[in-house]
């Protein structure tokens, strides 16, 4: 498994992260917000302070039946009460809204990084094997939101305990020294024996997160390709996948179990005898008429609370391995982006120019096993000319990613016009959830379409009838269970229609479709000025390519060899 250590790159990557929170837009606001965090922490403790000085005086007024002091004292407890409420929740409300702020910006960050060309792409592939940083999706949008929760409430423990320690320490060695040395020698301990005893849970939950991650994937799955896995009716090999997975997460839940048994076993005690330690040293000092009744329990509450801010580690070590290995997944997750952002040393190069695509002395292999697919390939392919690319799947399929700039593994130069003057169109079509209108524009697409050309389109395509089964074009539909693939295939033939690019590059266009049905849309974007470069099959069968159909023809053969020739 991959990992990043925590002190070294890591906290550099999280500063960073904290600094540009704070030059954002939503600096100001978090800002005033962790501000009034700082004040409301202060006065919770003052009122805690006096609490107890209030709690001493009721409790000894009750102890020598004084009614005039106990009503008097009564009446400040509940003032103090009262106030204390009203911090606590001002104190809430601050820490969830300056929560919720920095969860926006995270997210934000996270998704701008992944989703940025070639981030998310480059991160499905070999690099993600490589780094075992699996699932990015429930890293950005649980482990962020566990992150910046966390984070808040232990920074306000931290705080709140530095000022508890500050506040506390008087009053404890105003009543006894020896009580201030049990409340510090009882948190050293206590804190020495969690670490030993629950040291395990960070690589655990570290691991349980990535095997909860694994499983609920693994249902995702069965939803998205719920008919094709009916089809094939191979829920025989889903099912016991899933229940693999599940398993996987059941055997490292357990061991986490165990370790929390053992690891409360001890935290359970220590808590409970914090309440009779102070008793014990300082009820000496009552009975030898040192010190009033009030300061029993005084001393109880004030020691209490002191062992407590000492003893963040024994009383929040469950709480802080999950969030050690949220940090650890979100720094893995930041690291790995920068690595898929980072350029390669390809030596291949891609450059854009308009009127035509050009491979010089182009060398492609596979990513997996380096093989070569294709070799020294110089071809000059103008605009006008119809061209199919046909031989090996792997050479094909490379060939295609190399034209759109997202394959590095080769050599040589590639020259394409922009994106706004290209498009591509893979063997499996993509419509992106949004209304009909958004399918049928592209990123790059200067000029809008009118209603009257986007309708003339369709019809011309014979797909006319889509805009009245998803309700008009800008009613927003998840196009994957709305069309059919063949109809999904249509729509995004219609969407290079509207855009009239100069060359469109199609993975297996005519993948399904009849020479008549595919001789009239190759004709459509033709007419339309568009260039094709089709990757397809060159064969002797109704539904293949045939080379009258083109202009030219590049037959990738094994080895990376290829031979050219126009028709």
């Amino acid at each position: 498994m991959f990992r990043l250590p925590i002190n070294e790159q890591g906290w550099g990557l999280f500063t960073r992260l904290v600094v540009n929170f704070r030059k954002s837009e939503l600096g100001p606001t978090a800002t005033y917000l962790f501000v009034s965090l700082i004040v409301l922490l202060i006065a919770f403790n003052a009122l805690n302070i006096v609490n107890s000085y209030v709690g001493r005086d009721f409790m000894s007024a009750l102890a020598d039946r004084n009614a005039d002091v106990f009503v008097r004292q009564a009446f400040l407890y509940v003032l103090v009460f009262a106030g204390s409420t009203l911090v606590a929740v001002l104190l809430r409300f601050c820490e969830e809204r300056l929560g919720l702020l920095w969860r926006d910006f995270m997210t934000t960050e996270f998704v701008g990084l992944y989703v940025s060309p070639p981030t998310y792409y480059r991160m499905n592939d070999e690099l993600i094997r490589q780094s075992g940083v699996e699932h990015p999706d429930q890293r950005i949008a649980d482990d962020v939101k566990t992150f910046t929760t966390i984070t808040l409430s232990f920074i306000i423990m931290v705080m709140n305990g530095v000022f508890t320690i500050v506040a506390f320490s008087g009053v404890l060695w105003m009543i006894s020294p020896w009580l201030f040395g049990a409340a510090l020698l009882y948190a050293a301990i206590g804190s020495y024996i969690t670490i030993k005893v629950g040291g395990r849970l960070v690589d655990l939950n570290y691991k349980q997160l990535d095997k909860e991650a694994a499983f609920r994937s693994g249902l995702i799955h069965v939803r998205e390709r719920a008919e094709s896995i009916a089809l094939l009716h191979h829920e025989g090999g889903i099912r016991p996948r899933l229940l693999r997975q599940f398993k996987d997460l059941v055997d490292n839940n357990r061991v986490i179990i165990g370790v929390n048994r053992n690891l409360g076993l001890f935290t359970t005690g220590y808590n409970y005898l914090i309440q009779i330690i102070p008793i014990l040293l300082v009820a000496p000092l009552f009975m030898q008429g040192r010190v009033e009744f009030g300061v029993v329990t005084q001393s109880a509450m004030a020691f209490a609370t002191l062992v407590a801010a000492f003893s963040l580690i024994v009383t929040q070590f469950q709480s802080l391995s999950s969030f050690a290995a949220v940090i650890q997944r979100l720094i893995n997750l930041w690291y790995v982006i920068e690595l898929a952002q980072t350029e390669t040393m390809s030596g291949l190069d891609v450059r854009e120019e308009d009127d035509e695509v050009v491979f010089q002395d182009l060398t492609l292999f596979s990513p997996s096993d380096k093989r070569v697919l294709v070799k020294d390939l110089s071809l000059t392919i103008p605009q006008g000319m119809r061209v199919l690319v046909t031989g090996e799947d792997a050479a094909r399929d490379a060939l295609f990613k190399a034209t759109a700039g997202i394959n590095d593994a080769g050599t040589g130069l590639v020259k394409r016009p922009p994106l706004d003057r290209i498009l591509f169109l893979p063997e499996r079509p993509y419509l992106p959830p949004g209304t009909l209108r958004q399918c049928l524009s592209t990123i790059h697409q200067a000029k809008k379409n009118s209603d009257s050309e986007i309708l003339d389109a369709l019809d011309a395509l014979g797909i006319g009838d889509v805009v009245s089964r998803a309700g008009g074009l800008d009613v927003e539909h998840n196009w994957d269970t709305m069309l059919s693939a063949h109809e999904q295939r249509f729509v995004s033939f219609a969407r290079i229609m509207l855009a009239s690019p100069r060359f469109a590059v199609m993975a297996n266009p005519a993948r399904d479709l009849d020479t008549l049905t595919r001789t009239r849309i190759f004709k459509l974007l033709k007419d339309r000025g568009t260039t094709l470069i089709t990757m397809g099959h060159l064969g002797k069968r109704e539904r293949d390519d045939h080379a009258a159909n083109y202009d030219g023809v590049l037959e990738l053969g094994e080895g990376g060899e290829w031979h050219w020739h126009e028709t």
